[in-house]
């Protein structure tokens, strides 16, 4: 199973607190190109960014800012 962040969720959680996406990589420890690539959806975040991240943000409710999505692999014939 892959976990992505909800893009909209967060940029909403953060307008709510008048903080950026920078201010975000900056507390979870990450670099400013890393977020955006979780944010983008090009990369899936670790489950100990994902900790960081819901802590920073203070939500409890994983689903709310983390979407996931089944794998499934191909049969090789």
């Amino acid at each position: 199973m892959k976990v992505y962040l909800k893009r909209g969720a967060v940029l909403r959680l953060l307008a709510e607190k008048n903080m950026s996406q920078n201010w975000l990589a900056s507390r979870v420890g990450t670099t400013s190109g890393y977020m955006s690539q979780l944010m983008t959806g090009k990369r899936c975040p670790s489950p100990d960014m994902r900790e960081s991240i819901q802590g920073v943000l203070r939500e409890n409710n994983f689903y709310t800012i983390f979407s996931t999505k089944q794998i499934t692999h191909k049969k090789v014939s």
